[in-house]
């Protein structure tokens, strides 16, 4: 890649967040996408079916945990997903608090020298250990094209 050199993702870094799932959270988030599955909305269903309270629908979880790679990612770099996969072990529960994390677990150059291929591993985990879901992702990252088209960085420094 031409310009100055970027601080590529390490391997074993780790970035994380927490987040909540109330029974409000998880009606909107289940409106929003489409998911009309009563389990999502309806706490009489929802009590009566196999988890016994609302849950969290798995667009819900997987959109917090893809949105924490994009932001950390693109904070530094031009970054883009190229592709998650994604299990559900456990149902997240209405009132759940879990932590979203994601460790880089490879970096390598792309064929053509563009870029950089960073590879993710994550999970979304309570406090007492329980993984309720977890992921691996690749992602695109570039130096960022302002950088190699002006030579400033986003504050308008020379780099």
């Amino acid at each position: 890649m031409m310009g100055a050199a970027i601080a590529l993702p390490v391997v074993g870094e780790r970035f994380a967040r927490r987040a909540r799932f109330d029974a409000e959270s998880i009606r909107r988030f289940a409106t929003l996408c489409g998911d009309l599955n009563p389990l999502h909305h309806d706490e009489a269903a929802a009590e009566a079916g196999p988890f016994g309270t609302l849950i969290a629908s798995g667009p819900h979880v997987v959109a917090l945990m893809m949105g924490l790679d994009a932001t950390y990612l693109s904070e530094r770099f031009d970054a883009v997903g190229l592709g998650f996969d994604f299990r559900f072990v456990k149902a997240v529960p209405a009132g759940a608090e879990l932590t979203l994390e994601w460790t880089v677990s490879a970096c390598r150059p792309t064929s053509g020298a563009t870029g950089y291929v960073v590879s993710v591993e994550g999970r979304a985990v309570d406090d007492a250990g329980t993984v309720f879901v977890t992921g691996k992702g690749e992602n695109l990252v570039r130096q960022r094209a302002y950088a190699q088209a002006f030579g400033q960085d986003r504050e308008g420094g020379v780099r």
